[in-house]
């Protein structure tokens, strides 16, 4: 099967869990929400496309290699809301800010982030669709909408280096690709890596090849719609294993 493999890498990445009140979690490895908006943002498709949208989330499966999670990193956030007036609409920031001093309200919240995380990314199509391989392979090379790690404060770190692959989906998920520093040696050191990785896979618990170990569990990052923020629940398997 043919999949498009490339990396993730940055000093900070956030990838959206269920939010409570004002905590703002992160998960340990890119959401599929995540990466279905990196890839959006590469394509250059605009956030109110919702015909494209959806069909690039149909059209995609999405597996993930962890290296490393990397380390958590917490901010104490404040940010100016206005209070809610039905007669107005808000179209920018601007708009929001542009309201008199004392209808703006001060929210509190934490946001949680990972650093120096790093992470192999396949993906591939379930059927077929306006988008290709290809296309996604020379949109991340040359992405139209710069493409973040979850946030918009989180820019990648260095090139995602994507790569077409003719393989079994570990295989494609064991893509090597160049190191970061001088050596892959200097990588392990400076990254804290160890010989553990963990795999993250959609589709059947077999896939990897093995399903003993595999856990299998649902996790609610499939967006369905963009407007009231919505997520539905999809099964992901899950495979660590140690590398020699």
């Amino acid at each position: 099967m043919q999949y498009l493999v490339f990396r993730l890498y940055g000093p900070m990445a956030s990838w959206g869990e269920a939010a409570v009140g004002g905590d703002r979690p992160s998960g340990l490895t890119p959401s599929r929400s995540a990466v279905l908006g990196l890839l959006g943002a590469a394509l250059g498709i605009k956030r109110d496309d919702v015909s494209r949208l959806e069909a690039l989330r149909a059209a995609v499966g999405i597996a993930v290699k962890a290296y490393s999670c990397g380390s958590l990193m917490r901010d104490y956030h404040t940010a100016q809301v206005p209070s809610q007036d039905r007669k107005r609409t808000f179209y920018s920031r601007k708009d929001e800010l542009s309201v008199d001093k004392d209808k703006l309200n001060t929210v509190l919240s934490s946001r949680d982030y990972r650093s120096d995380g790093y992470w192999i990314v396949a993906v591939w199509l379930w059927q077929q669709s306006e988008f290709t391989l290809e296309m996604l392979e020379a949109a991340l090379k040359k992405p139209i909408f710069t493409p973040y790690l979850g946030r918009k404060a989180c820019p990648l770190a260095l090139p995602v280096t994507p790569q077409l692959v003719e393989s079994e989906l570990k295989e494609a998920l064991d893509t090597p690709f160049p190191p970061i520093l001088f050596s892959h040696e200097q990588d392990r050191r400076w990254l804290g890596l160890g010989n553990t990785v963990t795999y993250l896979w959609q589709g059947t618990a077999g896939d990897l090849g093995e399903s003993e170990s595999v856990q299998s569990s649902q996790v609610w990052d499939e967006p369905i719609s963009r407007e009231p923020w919505q997520f539905s629940a999809r099964q992901v398997h899950q495979l660590t294993l140690v590398e020699e």
